[in-house]
């Protein structure tokens, strides 16, 4: 990783590249932060579809999750920890950094679609991941922003941090660029089972608990095991050729820039495909970029620039979500068949109807810059904005008769105006000054409408919800539905925020450094009580080579740094700041929503939502950074070393009370979390010859989480699965510690000739051995313990680059340590008694269910019949080392340029060979230790990360 220059970063900030404008004499950036970057032609190679995946490794202090390897789903970003517990996808959201595009703050998918759902592995809608849209090869510098120094400018929306993406400006220098990558995803290699291995395997544990080896006359074994003749389902297992394939990716991306000085543009075009190699999924990019740059006057300048996208996904077809998504489960007596001619059919009835997923965004600005010798002003409008839509139609052939069809329409919004003033003073040739004075005003919009219906006339008439015709007196009545099986949902949710900023930055001779900023944030999703928040931030910067070591040939530069602020935390969602509240509601379909009354709309106390007092302040994150920067032996050897702790306070919980009022929880201010932690990155020229250099970087971030305080002065609560308790790390899993199996019931401890129980069930042979943590010969939640943490305590990525001549090779090995796993997976196939022929989503199979996974060994031989549910999911059984290594990338390249003649007409001719995710080194016993959800745990769900293998070619004229 490579030191930001500051000078063109704020030549950048200010205007584009090529307008001979002087750079600000007071040039504090990377001074009082950590200032590194990757440069983004080198992050090219690698064939990401999301900007999640293109940074995953290269910075420290940033952890990266990829639950699945489906293109274009969702993946999430932690900077620096987690600053609150993860509870649900509302918590994952409200603890992911903010992404600024040429000054744009994006705004995410919000996840309050979520309310009306019975389960929240997607959310309605496409689902898709809004950072696709991010075309790598239109970027000119990405920074990852970490502490208050850097990140306070941008105010509450990146208390969690801020990732800032500068795109390639327009400038008068003609230029054509071309890159492009072809290749493969490669199939995964699994092991597939039948109805025959099943049955062995569930044999045994009848052999041992049953008489004779048989099950007994009341229990109805199932059908599809029973026949051990039944080629549907004990012959051969060949779905995975339905299933897996090796799928096509690629990108291609044209640029086209040249102009005057006075008037400039920039010109892209690109087309990214990203095939999925499990389920047929798979994500298509249709991307514009186009900025220009106009100068009428030499002291004004104005500047545009829009990113629009079209994205279709095709989305995975498994059950699970298929049936959470039409809240419905039909007879799951038999699961999908693992022939491919009977899976087969099963794809062919999917195929009489369809999924379509289609996302457009569009981010721009507009911005005028007045350069009034020492005093500049600027004024922009930033807009980001994105729509998705989703039309689904299964046949009736999928669901025992009765057809669905659901549309969907979904946008999220945000427009931005703000306005600067900035002024730069000298006194006496030593003293520097820059005062800056900044307001904006920012309104984010998030809305949806959604309709879904049950048992269409015939499968011809598939997405007709609503007569559309407002002339037609059936206007809003269903055509090709029943009415009394039509459902209909809108909602939308919205927050203004308005703040004002002051700043000073100060140097002096180049040896102290110092920048003041204060702030005040007023947003409408705050309570009227605590309407606005203001927030100081100092920082502090001494150089040590310009003040001790100026002449010292060995150290190039010395910095030391600190500082400290205060960064306020917005409520995600206006429910908050409204207090006691009424909500309309109306019809009843099994979401978690509060019926009407006979159909017609009607207010009722939020019940669901939680009892939302009054007086709730502000939250915030108090944040405290000491760093160093140091760069030795002629700029070979570079360290940057951060220590920080970052505390927030006042957070939101909700809590359980108030049942007696209909409500399940009360939502509390009081709750704070700590981070602490080191930041670490090493960079090396190890060797520089003349046909030879190998250029290595190793970044570390180190992370502690501990909960500090519980609303109302709480020592502990459970909330679901969860114990969240003060002094403990917020991602621990609260499980029974398990000490084996009793062989025998004499081997059951008594006390007072009765037996140990767990909550009041007397333990047998064959049950588990559960630690009794209090000795008072009860098993239960008292003797839970917290265990391991969900988020990895240490990550970290390392780099090679080596050239010999025209050659290049690079390598980097990506890797987790002190993480923890739930195989919820192995935990449901031993299981199997209770997840049996239910119609719930515990008893779901997909294809995947005949396909090997995990170490089954590892398992003791517990009665499956018993009531204290041996295999129970809250148990340190399953619980796993999810430490991992990864080669996420080796690229080898040759620069073709010197064999052409006339090289002034051709800048850059590159070739490349890339594989990607060559090989994992883990304890793991599951799928993957990456395809695990926020909470820790792996369901089986994730799809696999491909290995891939691409061949690229780099043009610029």
């Amino acid at each position: 990783m490579l030191r930001q220059d500051t000078t063109k970063k704020q030549q950048k900030d200010s205007l584009p590249a090529d307008t001979g404008q002087k750079p600000k004499k007071v040039t504090l950036y990377g001074k009082l932060t950590a200032a590194f970057r990757k440069d983004p032609d080198e992050l090219s190679k690698f064939p990401a579809i999301s900007l999640q995946q293109t940074l995953k490794g290269n910075y420290a202090g940033l952890y990266v999750q990829e639950p699945s390897g489906e293109p274009g789903s969702i993946q999430n970003m932690f900077l620096r920890g987690t600053p609150l517990p993860l509870l649900n996808k509302r918590n994952v959201y409200e603890a992911q950094p903010l992404v600024i595009l040429d000054g744009i703050p994006m705004v995410g998918e919000h996840p309050f679609a979520f309310d009306v759902q019975q389960y929240d592995f997607n959310r309605i809608g496409t689902a898709t991941n809004l950072l696709t849209n991010i075309d790598i090869n239109n970027i000119e510098s990405i920074e990852v922003l970490k502490d208050a120094a850097a990140t306070a400018i941008y105010g509450p929306r990146a208390v969690n941090g801020a990732i800032l993406l500068t795109t390639k400006a327009p400038g008068p220098r003609r230029a054509i660029t071309f890159n492009t990558f072809f290749g493969m995803a490669q199939r995964p290699g699994v092991t597939t089972i039948n109805g025959k291995y099943e049955n062995e395997f569930r044999q045994r544990f009848y052999d041992i608990y049953t008489t004779n080896g048989r099950y007994s006359d009341d229990e109805v074994y199932p059908v599809y095991l029973s026949d051990s003749l039944n080629t549907v389902y004990s012959g051969k297992s060949d779905w995975t050729d339905l299933y897996y394939r090796n799928a096509l990716v690629y990108g291609l991306n044209l640029g086209l820039m040249g102009g005057t000085d006075r008037a400039n543009f920039r010109l892209s075009l690109g087309n990214t495909k990203s095939s999925g190699v499990a389920d047929d999924t798979g994500l298509d990019r249709y991307s514009v970029m186009f900025g220009i740059n106009m100068r009428p006057v030499k002291w004004l300048l104005f500047s545009a620039m829009v990113n629009a996208n079209r994205l279709n996904r095709d989305r995975n077809r498994s059950l699970r979500d298929r049936f959470a998504q039409i809240n419905y489960f039909p007879d799951m007596t038999a699961p999908l068949s693992p022939n491919k001619d009977f899976y087969g059919s099963y794809i062919d009835a999917y195929k009489k109807g369809f999924d379509d997923n289609k996302t457009n965004t569009v981010q721009g600005y507009a911005r005028l810059v007045a350069s009034l010798g020492r005093l500049s002003l600027s004024s922009t409008f930033n807009l980001d904005y994105n729509e998705s839509y989703r039309d689904i139609f299964y046949a009736r052939t999928l669901l025992q008769g009765n057809s669905y069809a659901s549309n969907y329409y979904g946008l999220n919004q945000r427009l931005m105006l703000d306005n600067k003033a900035s002024y730069d003073l000298d006194l006496a040739g030593s003293h520097h000054f820059n005062f800056s004075a900044g307001q904006s005003v920012m309104w984010d919009l998030f809305k949806y409408s959604n309709a879904y219906a049950y048992k269409g006339v015939n499968d011809y008439i598939k997405i007709n919800l609503l007569e559309t015709d407002v002339n037609d007196p059936n206007y809003l009545n269903p055509l090709a539905f029943p009415k009394q099986l039509t459902y209909r949902f809108l909602d939308k949710t919205q927050d203004n925020l308005v703040s004002f900023y002051g700043k000073a930055d100060y140097t002096f001779k180049e040896k102290y450094f110092a920048s003041v900023l204060v702030r005040a944030d007023g947003s409408s999703n705050a309570q009227p009580t605590h309407r606005w928040f203001y927030a100081p931030t100092l920082s502090v910067g001494w150089s040590i080579k310009n003040e001790f070591l100026k002449d010292n040939t060995l150290i190039n530069d010395a910095i030391f740094r600190v500082s400290a602020g205060r960064i306020g935390r917005t409520n995600s969602y206006d429910n908050y700041s409204q207090g006691p509240q009424y909500t309309a509601f109306v019809g009843y379909t099994g979401n978690l929503t509060v019926p009407g009354y006979n159909a017609f709309g009607a207010l009722t106390r939020s019940y669901s939502f939680g009892w939302v007092g009054y007086d709730i302040p502000w939250a915030y994150s108090d944040q405290l950074n000491v760093g160093a920067d140091l760069t030795l032996l002629d700029n070979r050897l570079s360290l940057a070393a951060d220590f920080y702790t970052k505390i927030e306070k006042n957070l939101l919980l909700g809590v359980p009370a108030y049942a007696e009022y209909g409500y399940t929880q009360a939502i509390k201010s009081g709750m704070s979390v700590k981070n602490t932690g080191i930041d670490l990155t090493l960079s090396a020229k190890v060797l520089s010859a003349a046909k030879f250099t190998w250029n290595s970087s190793l970044n570390l971030n180190h992370n502690k989480n501990v909960l500090r305080a519980l609303p109302g002065g709480l020592d502990q609560l459970v909330i679901g699965n969860r114990l969240l308790r003060v002094g403990a790390a917020t991602d621990q899993y609260w499980l029974l510690q398990n000490d084996g199996i009793f062989t025998a019931d004499a081997e059951v401890p008594l006390v007072n000739g009765q037996p140990q129980k767990y909550n009041g069930i007397a333990l047998k042979a064959g049950d588990p051995r559960w630690r009794d943590q209090n000795g008072d010969n009860q098993i239960n939640d008292d003797d839970k313990v917290l265990l391991g943490n969900a988020m990895p305590t240490l990550v970290g990525g390392f780099e090679n680059s080596f050239r010999y001549g025209n050659w290049s090779l690079s390598a980097l090995l990506y890797f987790n340590l002190g993480r923890k796993i739930i195989n919820e997976e192995s935990a449901a196939r031993f299981d199997f008694i209770n997840r049996e022929g239910n119609s719930d989503v515990a008893s779901v199979k997909e294809i995947t269910f005949w396909e090997k996974r995990g170490d089954y060994s590892r398992y003791p031989l517990y009665n499956p019949w018993s009531t204290v549910i041996p295999y129970r999911i809250d148990q340190d059984l399953f619980l796993e080392n999810g430490d991992f290594l990864k080669l996420r990338s080796l690229t080898l390249g040759y620069e073709l340029k010197s064999l052409f003649s006339r090289k002034d007409l051709m800048k850059r001719l590159f070739v490349y060979g890339s594989a990607n995710n060559l090989f994992t080194i883990t304890g793991y016993s599951g799928q993957d230790p990456e395809l695990v959800g926020y909470n820790g745990y792996d369901t089986g769900y994730g799809m696999p990360i491909p290995r891939t293998y691409t061949l690229g070619v780099k043009l610029e004229l």
